[in-house]
């Protein structure tokens, strides 16, 4: 079993008064690559790392980091709820959502939630370090297109309409739809958040009146098709990691 704290700062490594920073994400490859890319920075060193709600508290109660990566899709969890939780438990921390998910969809839900910035995983390794070090100095980071979007609904009073139905749906009712598209059904969908079937029912109801839908059938045939655009084309990893110095070896 993979432990909880994967790399603790070694004394007088020579980044001791660096930012200490905690990697959340379920793929292992890409917390590799984005340690990766941190530890080449002489003020940022990655102290920790987790995959799943968890082990990040526990981390975040063991090293204390001062800022901490945070995918949408976590082993056991959502990202959203992690994001809830650490706000409440731990205030002071900077959290900036790394995930390869839909900014239009997620991006302000995760505002909410408690993050102060969202960048997509197909964006350049220099804008994941301009993104954290602007989330330190105590600023929020959105992509240009997006904050287009929520200064529109501050000028005109309301949001653009929205790119798809999906963003009409709460954030319990995304997280459903997400794990429906993942082929489970609502007993272990109830069993996964810990909620009672008749509650997972009533999700599925609103998401189905919400997205237009008329069949059990046609909501699981939609959230399967909208789970399998949310995945990139290509590799996350590569889109993160550094690349390799011309005379490595």
């Amino acid at each position: 079993m993979e432990s909880t704290i994967a790399k603790t700062v070694p004394p007088n490594s020579g980044k001791k008064n660096a930012v200490r920073v905690l990697i959340v994400d379920d793929h292992p490859l890409l917390r590799k690559g984005v340690s990766q890319l941190i530890e080449q920075e002489k003020d940022l060193t990655v102290v920790a790392e987790a995959e799943d709600e968890h082990k990040a508290i526990t981390a975040i109660e063991t090293t204390k980091p001062d800022v901490a990566l945070i995918d949408i899709t976590l082993n056991g969890t959502s990202g959203l709820e992690l994001l809830k939780n650490v706000k409440a438990r731990f205030p002071k921390l900077k959290m900036l959502v790394l995930s390869m998910h839909d900014e239009s969809v997620y991006a302000q839900r995760a505002l909410r939630a408690g993050a102060s910035g969202y960048i997509m995983k197909q964006e350049g390794p220099e804008k994941v370090l301009i993104a954290m070090r602007k989330v330190l100095r105590g600023e929020v980071y959105l992509s240009e297109r997006l904050g287009e979007r929520m200064l529109h609904t501050l000028v005109n009073g309301h949001a653009p309409l929205p790119s798809s139905p999906v963003e009409s749906l709460s954030d319990r009712e995304l997280e459903v739809f997400n794990l429906i598209g993942q082929g489970h059904g609502t007993r272990p969908i109830a069993e996964k958040l810990h909620l009672s079937i008749k509650t997972i029912e009533s999700h599925r109801a609103h998401i189905k009146e919400k997205l237009n839908l008329r069949s059990a059938s046609e909501l699981v045939h939609h959230a399967i098709q909208w789970v399998q655009s949310e995945r990139t084309p290509s590799s996350a990893v590569d889109e993160v990691a550094p690349a390799e110095p011309a005379n490595a070896i």
